[in-house]
């Protein structure tokens, strides 16, 4: 994944399996996108460490990251045929 400037660094230490758990917890509380809460109980599910903040953070910068790939500020790579 590009990350946006000065995110690489935490985007790089969340682990396949924490990646795969906030996904899931994202999807699981949708419905409470505007709480506060939500951020508490996906890193519940996160586990391993991760803050309601770390979480809500590293949500912001892939969000960040969809927008800049969206507006065309991140290339397609090259693959050879």
């Amino acid at each position: 994944m590009a990350a946006a400037s000065g995110t690489t660094s935490f985007l790089s230490s969340w682990t396949a399996k924490q990646n795969k758990a906030f996904e899931k917890a994202l999807a699981m509380f949708e419905e409470d996108k505007e709480s506060n809460e939500r951020w508490e109980k996906v890193a519940l599910m996160v586990g391993e460490g991760k803050s309601a903040e770390e979480v809500k953070r590293h949500y912001e910068a892939l969000l960040e990251d969809l927008s800049r790939i969206e507006s065309g500020l991140v290339p397609f790579p090259k693959y050879l045929s």
